[in-house]
C-alpha cells in the first residue's frame, strides 16, 4: 500500500500507533490488526476499515442537459434498506427529474442549480447509517436568463 500509508514516528513513544491511509481505495476495506510489542508485553488491536465510495457516470466533467448518474457504494455486509440523497443539505424528493434506485441517482436533465454538494446517506438492515459527500460541477451557461446584454459604445463587455 505504500506510498499510501504512513506511521506517525513521532507520536509512537506516546503510545499513538495510528495507521494514516491517503488516499483510501475501494479495495483498502477490511480487517486491519496492530501489535505492538513493549518490553515483555504485546499489545493488539483489530480496526475494520469500510469503505463508501460515490462514483459519477459518465465521469467528469458533466455538461448541462446531459443525463448523469451518481452511484453510492459501500463494502458494508448488511441489506441495503433506504438510499436517500442531499443536495446543498437538502433531502432531494426523488420524483420527476430525480430518480433513485439502489443506491444510485439519476438526473435526467442537469441544470446549473444541480451543481454544489450531493450526499447519500444508506441505511441497512442492521440500522447503520453510512453516508458520503460528492462535489458535482457541472458546464453550461450560468448567466442572465435573457441573452441580450447592452454595453455603452468605448466600454466594455462581459
Amino acid at each position: 500500500m505504500r506510498p499510501r500509508v504512513s506511521v506517525q514516528d513521532s507520536t509512537l513513544r506516546n503510545g499513538n500507533f495510528s495507521l494514516r491511509i491517503d488516499p483510501v481505495l475501494s479495495e483498502d476495506a477490511g480487517l486491519y490488526e496492530a501489535r505492538v510489542a513493549y518490553n515483555t508485553g504485546v499489545q493488539s488491536c483489530q480496526v475494520d476499515l469500510g469503505v463508501i465510495t460515490v462514483t459519477l457516470s459518465p465521469p467528469s466533467p458533466v455538461v448541462e442537459n446531459e443525463p448523469l448518474l451518481l452511484s453510492c457504494n459501500s463494502s458494508h455486509r448488511a441489506s441495503l434498506v433506504e438510499t436517500r440523497w442531499f443536495h446543498n443539505g437538502h433531502l432531494v424528493p426523488t420524483s420527476g427529474t430525480f430518480c433513485s434506485l439502489h443506491g444510485a441517482l439519476s438526473i435526467r436533465r442537469p441544470a446549473m442549480s444541480d451543481a454544489g454538494s450531493w450526499r447519500c446517506q444508506l441505511r441497512y438492515s442492521d440500522n447503520e447509517i453510512i453516508s458520503a459527500t460528492y462535489n458535482l460541477k457541472i458546464l453550461g451557461f450560468d448567466g442572465p436568463t435573457n441573452p441580450v446584454v447592452y454595453a455603452a459604445a468605448g466600454s466594455a463587455a462581459d
